[in-house]
């Protein structure tokens, strides 16, 4: 049992009394101790301790795509249709369950963080009249040094582009199956302006070869508001509350990535999602940073679900608002072993018809590997 939950039990003198009030908060917790219950329980509170910038990754980099001029939707009051509405686990429960499985995770460093993500997006192309939609994925693998002086490396993979739906498959095959596909990508998100059309191609491309990636200032190699160490990221606070005041000293009213405004709340959210899906934080602060999430009043539950890769799992969401309508950012949690599977961002609402159909997952990043490894590139 954890710090907590030992406390919220001592608080509780006539627990054996079946007729006693018993508060929402400790339900709560106690439903997300017995959401963590597995066949390793009498060793789950053994808790083993030892000891470009590349920004927020793939994912984060996917979530900023929606973040200039957020205005974060409050729990429950989401479009017609919300599917988050009405959950008998709320996000805090399961936020909670992942902390716990999370807190228990051996803390051990090695000689490399490996990190393997899959990045997908949406794309709308065709001539008027006959627009349909495909998806592009490419791969990312990385090796982050633990130690300084050592350089960073990568491997990407673009995989190839195919239509999102069989509807979409329809609409290609009557454009005669085209292997190119080109589109226009605006400058910034929500921006009018679009780059010179980029072409994507349905084939996948080669591996691009490994390289020694050298670090921001010597040795900084990730982004959390500002450019960070290695140690650095293993020396942040494992107290929830502690660790969202060192984050906040960093929010300067903009997103993840820069560009136009965003709520505070919408930073951090983007910011701890971080922490949680891809960063090498030790066990007990990627904790405490499930647990800074379940304090976030506009994150919700939405029930079990599959990611991308058909893996179950939980999944808790914030909806914004945004130039192209109201897109909901979904993360994708394993609340047994606490670890985020992926992320989603799903355009619910689009503004004037122009953001694509409701429903449809503009972009994810599905996490395949991030654990810490003696094995260099191969």
């Amino acid at each position: 049992m954890n710090d907590v939950l030992r406390t919220l039990s001592e608080a509780r003198p006539d627990e054996l009394n079946p007729d006693a009030p018993v508060g929402h908060d400790v339900r709560r917790m106690e439903l997300a101790r017995a959401m963590t219950a597995g066949d390793d329980t009498a060793a789950r509170g053994k808790r083993r301790r030892v000891r470009p910038v590349w920004a927020l990754g793939l994912a984060g980099a996917v979530a900023a795509g929606a973040l200039v001029a957020v205005t974060v939707i409050p729990a429950g009051t989401g479009p017609a249709g919300d599917p988050g509405g009405g959950q008998a686990v709320d996000a805090k429960t399961v936020l909670l369950a992942a902390a716990e499985r999370a807190d228990g995770q051996p803390d051990t460093v090695r000689a490399y963080w490996y990190r393997v993500l899959v990045a997908s997006h949406t794309h709308t192309v065709g001539s008027a009249g006959a627009r349909y939609t495909i998806v592009t994925r490419e791969r990312e693998e990385s090796w982050m040094p633990s130690e300084p002086g050592v350089k960073a490396w990568s491997r990407h993979r673009y995989l190839g582009a195919k239509p999102a739906t069989e509807a979409d498959a329809e609409a290609w095959r009557r454009a005669g199956s085209p292997r190119r596909f080109e589109v226009a990508l605006p400058i910034a998100p929500g921006s009018k302006i679009a780059k010179p059309r980029t072409v994507f191609e349905a084939g996948a491309g080669p591996v691009r070869s490994v390289r020694g990636t050298p670090m921001v200032d010597g040795n900084k190699i990730y982004w959390i508001g500002h450019n960070v160490t290695m140690r650095e990221v293993q020396s942040l606070p494992a107290d929830p509350e502690r660790l969202k005041a060192e984050l906040m000293r960093w929010y300067d009213g903009r997103g993840t990535e820069g560009g136009g405004p965003a709520r505070a709340e919408m930073w951090l959210y983007n910011v701890a999602q971080g922490l949680v899906m891809e960063l090498p934080v030790r066990p007990r602060v990627r904790a405490a940073a499930f647990r800074m999430l379940a304090g976030l009043p506009s994150v919700k539950s939405l029930g079990r679900v599959r990611d991308p890769r058909g893996r179950a799992g939980d999944a808790v969401a914030v909806d914004r608002k945004t130039p192209g309508g109201v897109v909901r950012h979904r993360m994708i949690i394993d609340s047994s072993t606490g670890t985020a599977l992926a992320t989603e961002n799903i355009m619910l609402n689009p503004k004037d018809g122009k953001g694509g159909p409701a429903g449809r997952a503009m972009s994810s990043v599905v996490t395949l590997t991030a654990e810490w490894t003696d094995s260099g590139p191969r």
